[in-house]
């Protein structure tokens, strides 16, 4: 039994294949969430720690938003 492997341009062409064929068919990249600004980060986590102070004041969840 003979085997043939390919030789210079046929391998070549035949890694361009597979290169395009996985351009063509790979899936849509995962988009980045937005970063959260560093000032919106604090105020929530101010909003937060506010939250708790109150509700430790009135001794218990009587805090309504």
């Amino acid at each position: 039994m003979a085997r043939k492997t390919a030789q210079g341009d046929e391998a070549a062409a035949v890694a361009a294949a597979i290169a395009q064929f996985e351009a063509e068919f790979a899936g849509a990249q995962a988009q980045e969430a937005p970063a959260t600004p560093a000032w919106q980060r604090a105020a929530l986590l101010e909003g937060i720690g506010a939250k708790e102070t109150i509700e430790n004041l009135r001794g218990g969840s009587a805090w309504l938003s």
